[in-house]
């Protein structure tokens, strides 16, 4: 099952390997890791993307939680939230007929052409994992994809949840 972690921990060095640590440990692959700071700069945010049975994965929260830097976890698999993703792909554009078609596409999927050169065009996209990966799919359809770079899964809790201090 897939689950999505978030974690706010003290802003201190060693916090996210200590983090990772606990999921090595217990042979739990991390599908995607997004860190940040929060409004507050000595806060960060994790958002951990895993896949994993809820025995496993409630040992890890309640392990992660004993961590000394760690202020609060919350699994947002568990209630109603909004996940997103942000993906850069450089596909190539070489004539007229491939530049409107990698335009049509980016617009069907809202996405936006963010760069241009001669013969590449670099388009941004957001949208939940499903989203990315068919834009990716139907882009390789019609030209060549260069180069993709995906940020990884962020997510939020949706109403008046909110995970802070």
């Amino acid at each position: 099952m897939r689950r999505i972690l978030s974690i706010l921990l003290e802003n201190e060095p060693g916090a996210l390997s200590r983090i990772v640590g606990l999921f090595s440990q217990r042979a739990f692959n991390i599908e995607s890791l997004c860190v940040a700071a929060t409004d507050e700069p000595t806060i960060s945010r994790i958002t951990i993307s895993t896949f994993g049975d809820d025995k496993v994965l409630e040992q890890i929260t309640k392990q992660v939680n004993k961590l000394i830097d760690v202020i609060r976890v919350s699994d947002l698999t568990d209630r109603a939230h909004i996940e997103r993703e942000l993906v850069l792909v450089k596909v190539l554009a070489m004539n007229n007929v491939t530049r409107t078609e990698v335009k049509r596409i980016a617009d069907i999927f809202r996405g936006d052409i963010i760069d241009v050169g001669k013969q590449i065009y670099t388009v941004q996209l957001t949208g939940d994992g499903d989203k990315i990966a068919s834009f990716i799919d139907v882009l390789n359809n019609e030209t060549e994809i260069i180069e993709v770079v995906r940020s990884g899964t962020v997510g939020i809790a949706r109403g008046e949840k909110a995970l802070r201090v």
